[in-house]
């Protein structure tokens, strides 16, 4: 659960030390509505670079942010339909941009909003304690970021195998960056590294693993869900229906989004993604796969399968194949000749590797229920190409230059989407799924065999997490003030 337990001591050094910085923190309702952050900090913010180590880009930590490199405020939720033209199917999809957050993914929502509670309570120290960020990508580069923004020590671990754009950028925000073992999907690698941690320097350290913190699934319940919303009331017809969210699994907080959807339009549904080469939720399965910034073989902590409605599966090859169509000049002007708007093909660089999987999860949960023109589904472009530039260099070298044919072939490809590989979900399948916590969480990671069941059986389990939203803006309140009594 989210600890609000408060060191008062620590909390007054740790207000002084945020003064001698000049640093101020946004509430969860400024990062969900930044209409209500001050005008003296838009002010500031017309002066700083989206990507500037700069305190007061933690009021950036918004899916609002103006789609600007530099100097901008907020300018509405960042979304892009994608039409029928591309999808071939008949729903409309809509997807949250996270390319305009500072470091050019939304993870740094999730990784604000584990390391600022911990300041605001006073249980993290930032002259003794360093952030250990766990991750599959973006996330340990969200929490490198937020670290330095926040006058912290910080550890980035990920995967060997990650693309080659976030190491380079780890080297100059983390303090320390630690490689493992592996791909995407050897996350336990991730766990070992921080147990390991844990054993050689003890109290020094402050482990934020994405996979069991709740502040991940606070702060996209609250802010991500709350933009999916506004978005819908600003697009939706008195006949459209919304149909529901479609997000991959990972580390489960984008889920969050899904279940604050389905509170304000009942009936609406949530399916989770995976990789087919890893079919962890849909079969039990294992393996890798080349999908960044999903993990798998376990089931994360923080995820609630009471309320998921379906789990799909993605191959991976598709999801490389259409990094190219919308990347590769010949895939685009492709694009043009089948009709798809020009303005629409500019954008789809939005969309990196993980946020192609959620594209393809929409399709497929559109065609499984058979949703009209009168259906919406929304989802999360996470990163963009930017990210994975690397990857279609590599793809050229491993495949030749993209080809008029490739294009013909990955659009097809697109195209037939089908409703194969996923599973809608009966009770003892969401049952099944949430027993696979226990051998990862309870045998290996220290969770309780009480906690395993209460998050099953106790109604009031992740409403106590919601609940928390509050206490923690009113101590986010207190600690501003705090601060600005030492400026």
């Amino acid at each position: 659960m989210i600890d609000l337990t408060v060191h008062e001591a620590q909390i007054e050094k740790n207000a002084q030390l945020c003064a001698r910085q000049g640093i101020l923190l946004p509430t969860y309702k400024e990062m969900a509505d930044p209409d209500t952050v001050s005008a003296e900090i838009k002010e500031e913010l017309k002066g700083i670079g989206l990507n500037q180590v700069h305190s007061r880009n933690l009021y950036r930590v918004t899916w609002e942010n103006e789609a600007l490199e530099t100097g901008g405020t907020y300018s509405g939720v960042n979304y892009i339909e994608i039409p029928s033209s591309l999808t071939g199917i008949r729903a409309r999809v809509v997807g949250l941009v996270g390319k305009w957050f500072p470091t050019g993914a939304h993870k740094v929502g999730a990784a604000y909003s584990c390391l600022a509670p911990t300041l605001v309570t006073g249980q993290f120290d930032p002259e003794k304690n360093m952030a250990v960020w766990p991750s599959t990508g973006n996330y340990c580069r969200g929490g490198a970021y937020i670290s330095r923004l926040l006058a912290c020590k910080s550890v980035a671990i990920l995967p060997e195998e990650m693309s080659q754009e976030r190491f380079n950028w780890l080297r100059k925000m983390a303090d320390e960056t630690i490689a493992t073992p592996g791909c995407e999907s050897n996350v336990k690698e991730i766990f070992d590294k921080c147990a390991e941690l844990n054993a050689e320097r003890g109290d020094s350290i402050f482990i934020f693993n994405q996979f069991s913190e709740f502040g991940n699934h606070l702060w996209h319940h609250e802010v991500t869900g709350r933009s999916m919303e506004k978005v819908l009331k600003q697009i939706m017809g008195p006949k459209d229906r919304f149909a529901g969210t479609c997000v991959s699994s990972g580390s489960a907080g984008t889920t969050a989004s899904g279940e604050y959807l389905k509170r304000v339009y009942p009936g609406a549904k949530l399916a989770v993604s995976e990789a087919l080469q890893c079919p962890t939720l849909l079969s039990n399965g294992f393996g890798g796969h080349r999908i960044e910034g999903i993990g798998d073989k376990h089931v994360p902590w923080i995820h609630n399968l009471k309320n998921t409605d379906m789990v799909v599966a993605i191959d991976d090859e598709a999801t490389m194949r259409l990094l190219r169509l919308f990347n590769e000049a010949l895939g685009k002007a492709y694009l043009k000749e089948k009709g798809v708007d020009p303005s629409l093909i500019e954008v789809l660089n939005v969309m990196g590797i993980s946020s192609i999987c959620n594209l393809l999860t929409a399709i497929k949960f559109a065609k499984y229920y058979e949703l009209t023109e009168e259906d919406v589904v929304m989802t999360v472009f996470t990163d963009s190409e930017a990210m994975y530039t690397s990857r279609l260099a590599e793809l050229n070298a491993e495949r030749g230059p993209y080809t008029r044919d490739n294009a013909v072939a990955d659009f097809e490809l697109l195209r037939r989407t089908g409703i194969d590989a996923l599973l809608e979900l009966r009770y003892e399948d969401r049952k099944r799924i949430h027993n696979l916590k226990y051998y990862t969480w309870v045998e290996q990671q220290g969770k309780t065999y009480a906690e395993i069941n209460a998050q099953w059986y106790d109604r009031d389990y992740w409403e106590n997490i919601y609940r928390a939203k509050d206490r923690l803006d009113e101590l986010i309140l207190e600690f501003n003030e705090r601060v600005r009594r030492y400026m």
